[in-house]
């Protein structure tokens, strides 16, 4: 990674933490409305926000498909049958990666 991709991602981070307790209200809406989050399940590009390890701070940003790191809102229940994993297995997940 370059100086000025450091930054710029530095930057992108310092931003983000502002919408941070703004994404935590629209996830717990969206959690008590009938969905909740499952990793591992995202197609390329088409998560629903930031990752566990930091590396995009949006939607649209996966670059590989069923990355543990990467998720998406799913009707409530249906996690699990989509082979998807929790918060917690996808962090314990990726640290072993």
């Amino acid at each position: 990674m370059t100086p000025r991709q450091r930054i710029a991602t530095a930057l992108a981070c310092a931003a983000s933490l502002g919408l941070t307790g703004q994404a935590g209200a629209q996830d717990a809406g969206k959690e008590k409305g009938g969905k909740e989050k499952c990793f591992g399940v995202a197609k390329a590009g088409a998560n629903d926000c930031a990752n566990l390890t930091g590396t995009h701070t949006c939607a649209g940003q996966s670059r590989v498909s069923m990355h543990p790191a990467e998720w998406k809102y799913v009707p409530r229940g249906t996690c699990k049958e989509m082979n998807g994993m929790t918060a917690e297995e996808a962090k314990a997940k990726t640290e072993k990666s």
